[in-house]
C-alpha cells in the first residue's frame, strides 16, 4: 500500500493551517506526536457551541442548555463507542491524558495500596505515566519495580514476567512509547497481572489517535488519553474506567455537579463519570472532540496508520542514505522516528530545521528514564500523521543534510 491510498490533498484542505508559512518556507509539521494540527471541522464545532449554544451542562431546565447538554453527553458517546467500551459510565472527561493518568493513580492508587505492595512501570513511559506512581509508592510505601527494556528497548512479555509477582498491585504502562514508537503487548501483559490481581492502567496518549481501541478486548482496568493528539482541541481528554472500578472510587475534585447529598459533616457523591467532573466540565472541548472522533472516523484509523508507517519507512531509506545519522527506533511499526545527528547535540540540530520550514521535536520528551537508558541528553524526533506527504518527507530530509553539512563545517 502506498500512501495514495489517502486522498492526502483533500485532507490537508481540511487544515487551514498547512497553508501558512514558518521562516519563510512552506510549513513542514512533523510534530504530531507532541500535538497535532486542527482540522476546520473540529474548531467548527467549537465555535458552534460558543457562538450558538453556550450554557451550562446538566443544571439548566431551559432549552439551551439542554442542547448544550446534548452536544456535551454527545461527545461521550462517540468516546465510547471509539473504545467500544461496555457503557458511556466509563467515559470520564479530563483536561488530557496527564489529569487522566493522575486521577486514577490519587483516586485508586493512594487508596488501595499499602507498603509492600508493588506497582510495576517501565523505563519507556512518560513522565505523566510514571510519576505520579513515584508519588503514590512514596506516600503508602509501595515498592516501583521496572519491566526490564530489552536490548532494542522494547517491553516484551517475557522480562514483564521476570518483575510480576503475587505483590503486584498496579501496572501502569504505555501502550505506545511517545520515544521510541514501539507498541506494548498490552493484552498479554493485562492478562497476566489479573491473574496475580492487579489492576492496569494504560497510557494511550500516542495509541489512540493511531489505531482502533477495543478496551473490552484489550481488558485493561484504566485507559487514558488526550484530544490535542488526535486532531482535537487542547485541554480535553479522557481517562475509560471499568464501572464497578469507578464506582468505588473517591473523587479528587470537590465541588459543584459531583455531589449527591452535602450535609455539614458528611456528603455523598453521584455514580461515575460524574464524581470526577466536579464544576463546569470541559464542554467546548469535549464537544471538539467528538467531531475530531467523527472526523478520523469517517477516514479510517487502519489507512491513516498504514500511511504512516510508509511515510516513515520512505524517511528512514532516505535518512540511512544520507550516513552520519544514528536512528534509535529502528524496528518500529508506528509513525515516530527518534534519532541524532551524530556529533550534534540535537537542540542545536533543531535550529537548522527551524530554519529551513521543518518542524521536529528536540529534548528529552518527558521521558528522562529513557534517555538514560538511551546514554542520551536528548534525541531528535519526528513524528507523522495523516496530513503529512512524501514531499515533505523530502524537505524533513534535505534540512537534515543541510544541518549535516553546517555542523560538519562548524566542527572538523
Amino acid at each position: 500500500m502506498n500512501q495514495m491510498t489517502l486522498d492526502i490533498n483533500r485532507i490537508r484542505e481540511d487544515f487551514p493551517i498547512l497553508k501558512e508559512t514558518m521562516n519563510g518556507r512552506p510549513l513542514v509539521y512533523l510534530d504530531s506526536g507532541a500535538t497535532t494540527l486542527k482540522p476546520q471541522v473540529v474548531t467548527d464545532a467549537v465555535n458552534y457551541y460558543n457562538t450558538k449554544k453556550t450554557s451550562n451542562v446538566h443544571r439548566g431546565v431551559y432549552q439551551l442548555s439542554n442542547d448544550a447538554t446534548e452536544l456535551y453527553e454527545g461527545a461521550r458517546e462517540k468516546v465510547k463507542n471509539l473504545l467500544n467500551a461496555k457503557k458511556v459510565e466509563e467515559i470520564v472527561f479530563t483536561k488530557g491524558a496527564t489529569q487522566a493518568l493522575n486521577l486514577v493513580a490519587q483516586s485508586y492508587g493512594l487508596y488501595n495500596l499499602k507498603p509492600g505492595d508493588e506497582v510495576i512501570v517501565s523505563e519507556l513511559e512518560h513522565h505523566s505515566s510514571f510519576l505520579p506512581w513515584q508519588h503514590v509508592a512514596r506516600v503508602t510505601g509501595a515498592v516501583l519495580k521496572f519491566i526490564p527494556l530489552d536490548e532494542t528497548g522494547h517491553i516484551t512479555v517475557e522480562n514483564f514476567k521476570k518483575v510480576l509477582s503475587d505483590k503486584t498491585r498496579v501496572v501502569a504502562i504505555n501502550y505506545v512509547s511517545n520515544v521510541m514508537g514501539y507498541i506494548s503487548p498490552i493484552k498479554e501483559i493485562t492478562a497476566l497481572a489479573h491473574e496475580v490481581g492487579a489492576i492496569v492502567s494504560v497510557d494511550a496518549a500516542q495509541a489512540v489517535p493511531h489505531m482502533k481501541i477495543d478496551v473490552q478486548d484489550l481488558d485493561c482496568d484504566f485507559l487514558s488519553f488526550s484530544g490535542h493528539k488526535m486532531c482535537g482541541p487542547t485541554g480535553v481528554g479522557a481517562l475509560y474506567g471499568k464501572y464497578e472500578l469507578l464506582n468505588a472510587m473517591e473523587p479528587i475534585e470537590f465541588g459543584g455537579e459531583m455531589i449527591d447529598i452535602v450535609g455539614e459533616v458528611t456528603s455523598t457523591w453521584k455514580d461515575a463519570p460524574y464524581r470526577f467532573e466536579a464544576g463546569t466540565p470541559v464542554i467546548a472541548g469535549a464537544i471538539g472532540l467528538g467531531a475530531a472522533i467523527d472526523y478520523l472516523q469517517a477516514i479510517g484509523f487502519d489507512e491513516i496508520a498504514q500511511h504512516e508507517y510508509e511515510l516513515r519507512r520512505y524517511a528512514l531509506e532516505k535518512l540511512e542514505e544520507l550516513g552520519g545519522i544514528t536512528i534509535f527506533n529502528k524496528d518500529a511499526k508506528t509513525g515516530i522516528i527518534s534519532f541524532n545527528i551524530d556529533g550534534v547535540h540535537p537542540h542545536d540540530a533543531a535550529t537548522i530545521y527551524d530554519a529551513e520550514g521543518v518542524c521536529v521535536r528536540a529534548g528529552h520528551h518527558c521521558a528522562q528514564p529513557l534517555m538514560g537508558w538511551l546514554c542520551q541528553p536528548a534525541t531528535l524526533r519526528a513524528s507523522f500523521y495523516l496530513y503529512n506527504t512524501k514531499e515533505e518527507v523530502d524537505a524533513f530530509i534535505e534540512a537534515t543534510r543541510k544541518g549535516k553539512e553546517f555542523f560538519d563545517g562548524v566542527f572538523f
